[in-house]
């Protein structure tokens, strides 16, 4: 790994239901694939009430959600030797529901949102057509070097 992506990651398991299947090294692998520079994050596997307090609490949402990014230098100019610095917190629950929803496996959909979630941390964006676009695209690329299908191919939100 070059020093320009340079990774410190903690995998947390509070929910500990992914746990034989989400491996700590995949997460690993998930989240270097998407690093675009140097990065300390935190991925967080909860359960439904957790993640709903979150959301609820960070971002006046009262539900659950599958994905939650809190980037913590947003918006900073970094220096290039200067880590992204996030918490991405992933619900199991969401995450299991949405994957059979989608007739995908929970490996392939945790996979997307992993890469998703580290997107957003350094940056990426999809409020806008333009933004929503280029960073479904950007995911697209890195879910195939990784193995993975294309996570828009049957369903477009």
């Amino acid at each position: 790994m070059s020093a320009k992506n340079k990774l410190t990651l903690a995998v947390q398991y509070p929910d500990a239901r992914l746990l034989a299947s989400v491996s700590r090294q995949k997460v690993r692998r998930w989240v270097q694939a998407a690093l675009l520079g140097p990065a300390e994050l935190t991925i967080r596997f909860v359960a439904e009430e957790e993640g709903r307090v979150l959301n609820r609490d960070y971002r006046a949402k009262d539900y659950a959600t599958n994905v939650l990014t809190f980037a913590y230098n947003e918006g900073e100019e970094l220096a290039a030797d200067e880590p992204t610095r996030a918490d991405i917190i992933l619900c199991t629950d969401v995450l299991e529901r949405e994957a059979a929803e989608q007739q995908k496996t929970v490996e392939e959909h945790t996979a997307h949102l992993v890469v998703h979630g580290v997107l957003h941390a350094q940056g990426y964006d999809h409020e806008h057509e333009e933004e929503a676009g280029e960073m479904e695209q950007l995911e697209r690329d890195i879910l195939e070097a990784l193995g993975y299908p294309d996570p828009y191919a049957d369903s477009h939100s």
